[in-house]
């Protein structure tokens, strides 16, 4: 399985740095490596008898998803059926990854790999972005001018969707500090790890990404609060990482920071527009109110049912919610209210359970980072973005993992780890027979 773990988490990352995954090119890398990989779980499964596979609820709503576009396909219930049979390529690809990072987390070791390597992305794509918008505000990479209309901002072509990615991936340090995840000598690195993404984002100016910055603090509070009493977090880490994260702006220039957040730039979509996309949509559902126009049709119907021109091409209409209505209808409304309620059931049943304190804690950060993203998507389009979408899954499957016991509690339930944690914990030898001395005395 750990071919299996590299391999995805090499996924995470390529579709984060080729732009968010956005261009055809992009998709083609994410199918095609899913693809791969699903082959490879499968060689090893047959050649494995022992191997047991594990089934997550939110397989069902996802295949819900995959069975509405090919029904759409199938019965001729789409306005343009060459997107629609991207997108279910697409959806294929995701269920595929979220399927196998179901098979190849398990293990406590598993997802502390997978927790530092989310910090270390995380820090290091914030490092590029700040760096990048000093140096070269207009291009990714340095290398040439984007072909397409964006505002990009690190290696997104659109800044929005860089805060969605920190979102994502910044929760699961601040929850290891906070729920005491990690060792104390690694606070301090787990600190400036952090701080970096805050400012990042921060100087980036997404207003959706500031707000759903502060819900995420805020849901964070939350939990924090339904575990006093019974242990001890550190909530004074949160507000450690925000001082320093405003610092750190202050001392690059908050200025531009202040500016960019203020002011509305030609790029930006301005609310109004924003309530004549979302009006728009919304009678593209009205006249598809059962299996909608087709996934990934919006952009063929929309222009009957826009109310507000401005000459540009409407793709998705900043609102994950009402998009997914106009194009799957009712069946795929049902599909993800399901997904939603399965995901928020298992994550409150396995946040609540007797668990060590980073598997809490592990819990506790997917719970964050979901929660923001589900407030961004009322604004925005991150889940229509492949680098946002996949980790946002990935996040689903941290979740609804099964919870982790402390290494205490395991070795009293496991007679080999028991063994070895007596054999680790007892005192030596001349210690044994120094005590064994005093009480010969105390006996005389």
């Amino acid at each position: 399985m750990k071919i299996i773990r590299i391999g995805l988490c090499m996924m995470f990352a390529f579709s984060v740095l080729a732009f968010g995954g956005v261009e055809v090119w992009g998709e083609s890398i994410i199918e095609i490596s899913a693809a791969i990989l699903l082959l490879i779980w499968a060689v090893f499964a047959y050649r494995n008898p022992s191997a047991k596979i594990q089934w997550n609820e939110l397989n069902w709503p996802l295949l819900g998803f995959v069975a509405i576009g090919l029904f759409q396909l199938l019965l001729h219930g789409t306005a343009y059926p060459f997107l629609t049979r991207v997108e279910v390529l697409k959806l294929l690809a995701y269920f595929v990854v979220f399927f196998l990072t179901v098979q190849a987390f398990r293990t406590k070791s598993d997802f502390l790999g997978l927790a530092w390597f989310l910090i270390l992305f995380c820090f290091a794509v914030s490092l590029l972005a700040i760096i990048q918008h000093f140096t070269s505000v207009k291009e990714i990479y340095w290398l040439s001018e984007l072909n397409i209309q964006g505002d990009p901002f690190g290696p997104f072509p659109n800044r929005n969707h860089f805060a969605g990615f920190v979102e994502l991936t910044l929760p699961i340090g601040l929850a290891l500090m906070v729920f005491r995840g990690m060792r104390r000598d690694l606070f301090p690195l787990a600190a400036v790890l952090t701080i970096v993404p805050v400012s990042a984002m921060i100087l980036s100016g997404s207003r959706g990404g500031i707000i759903s910055f502060a819900f995420e603090v805020c849901v964070l509070t939350l939990l924090v609060r339904s575990r006093k009493g019974t242990e001890s977090p550190r909530m004074a880490a949160v507000g450690i990482v925000a001082l320093a994260a405003l610092a750190l702006i202050a001392w690059i220039g908050a200025g531009k920071a202040i500016e960019r957040f203020s002011t509305l730039s030609a790029k930006d979509v301005s609310l109004g527009r924003r309530a004549s996309m979302f009006r728009g949509a919304a009678g593209v559902f009205f006249d598809h109110p059962i299996k909608g126009s087709g996934l990934g049709a919006l952009i063929a119907v929309y222009p009957r049912h826009e109310t507000e021109y401005d000459g540009y091409v409407v793709e998705h209409v900043h609102n994950d919610y009402i998009e997914a209505l106009a194009e799957t209808g009712i069946l795929g409304g049902l599909c993800g209210l399901s997904f939603l309620w399965l995901l928020y059931r298992e994550a409150r049943k396995n946040f609540e359970a007797e668990q060590g304190h980073f598997s809490r804690a592990l819990h506790a950060g997917a719970i964050v980072a979901l929660s923001g993203l589900l407030l961004h998507s009322f604004f925005d389009f991150n889940l229509h973005i492949p680098s946002n979408a996949m980790l946002f899954l990935l996040q689903a499957c941290i979740a609804t993992s099964v919870p982790l016991p402390s290494d205490s509690r395991a070795a009293s339930h496991d007679p080999g780890l028991r063994k070895n944690f007596i054999a680790n914990n007892e005192p030596s030898s001349s210690l044994r027979g120094r005590m064994a001395l005093v009480r010969r005395t105390r006996r005389r």
